[in-house]
């Protein structure tokens, strides 16, 4: 079978959103109205955290799909002001979120047990409007929230192929910024920044899903001890401590594009070695050049360029049953699953769609109530399930 990236199509029912006269979609998915829509037709639990896990309207896959929102949008109403990433989560926040994870992710693992069968995966996005608010793409809700994720691998297998050209297909090294110009640098800097245990340099072959090829390039590594280790509270201090170094360089490489020369940014994670492996390093800053000559030149391009840290941050489960954890530069707002060369048509037919919901909800509701015996928070009632 050919390898390659696959496009496959996900029913959805239409959502019975009206957006206010005058608003602009991307202006009303960020408010509170929208929130509690989401709470009262999708959610499916609720802590005093702020933490909601709800059921993906507009889902990836009809298999298992759910995320869990940080939903700030009654007590943070700047949408500006909301956190977009974990290292902006207080850290009672965020133990509850790990823990919450690491339940999902189990249960994932648990209830499909073959990587031939399902490709399984869990990850983050930023979701910051780190691009111009009028710009399409824009985030659609502006807070941090994370994604689980099954998709058949039959149904996988029967897709057809994607075009490699999909401008959403853009975290491989033929068009990444950073794989293209500075990978030895980047992995290098990955490699001196981090003090890793339980997470270990994954080569690309083993990162790789045969099906797709995907990812491609990109820095990854192997979770040690496999689903037990997301128990481990070491374990998401490193799935952290790489955020923190993909967002050291990302915030120094821009802030070269910027300003020639400009001194090293305030409060970066690591900074001896943002000024030993980045700032003396040549391709570095040959590269920062490049993109700031263009953009000097070039006002489409420059208004393009997302100069806030813009990233996805991705568990999955490899061909051979492995756990990889990896991480790339989200240049153009592509989909959490095209890192993994899955590319999702979603079309609404509400017919299709409510042929897999019974099933559907059946998993949701039970991941629901592993998380409540857990004390990670109460369930929520709809007009599709009870509170439990």
């Amino acid at each position: 079978m050919q390898a390659g990236p696959r496009e496959i199509t996900t029913p959805f029912r239409p959502i019975p959103l009206e957006i206010p006269e005058g608003m602009k979609p991307n202006e009303f998915f960020n408010s509170t109205e929208n929130l509690a829509d989401l709470v009262h037709n999708n959610g499916l639990l609720a802590n005093p955290e702020n933490l909601l896990l709800y059921r993906k309207a507009l889902g990836h896959s009809n298999e298992f799909d759910c995320s869990i929102i940080y939903n700030t949008s009654k007590v943070i109403l700047d949408p500006l002001g909301r956190p977009v990433r974990r290292t902006q989560v207080p850290a009672a926040v965020r133990h509850v979120w790990n823990r919450m994870n690491g339940i999902l992710i189990e249960y994932m693992l648990e209830r499909y047990p073959d990587p031939a069968d399902v490709l399984v995966l869990a990850g983050e996005a930023s979701l910051d409007a780190t691009w111009p608010l009028t710009a399409p793409g824009v985030p659609s809700i502006r807070m941090l929230h994370n994604h689980f994720i099954v998709f058949p691998m039959g149904e996988l297998r029967q897709a057809r192929l994607a075009d490699p050209a999909n401008p959403n297909l853009t975290d491989g090294g033929q068009h990444s910024l950073f794989q293209q110009y500075m990978r030895d640098v980047y992995r290098e800097f990955f490699t001196r920044a981090l003090e890793l245990e339980i997470l270990k340099p994954a080569a690309d072959e083993h990162a790789r899903l045969d099906l797709t090829g995907y990812p491609q390039g990109l820095p990854s590594w192997e979770i040690q001890g496999g689903a037990a280790a997301l128990q481990d509270i070491r374990f998401w201090r490193e799935y952290d401590a790489i955020l923190k170094g993909f967002l050291d360089f990302y915030r120094t490489f821009f802030s070269q594009v910027s300003t020639r020369n400009a001194p090293m940014p305030a409060d970066v994670h690591f900074p001896h070695h943002v000024e030993e492996v980045l700032l003396f390093n040549n391709d570095f800053l040959k590269t920062a050049k490049k993109v700031r000559d263009r953009c000097i030149h070039d006002a489409r391009y420059a208004n393009a360029i997302r100069w806030q840290p813009a990233f996805k941050q991705l568990i999955y489960r490899n061909d051979d049953g492995r756990l990889i954890v990896t991480i790339s530069q989200n240049s153009i707002g592509n989909a959490i699953t095209e890192l993994l060369g899955v590319v999702v048509n979603r079309v609404p037919d509400a017919a299709a769609y409510e042929r897999s919901e019974p099933a559907l909800i059946e998993k949701l509701l039970e991941v629901r109530q592993r998380l409540i015996e857990a004390d990670l928070g109460d369930g929520i009632a709809t007009d599709y399930w009870p509170a439990g």
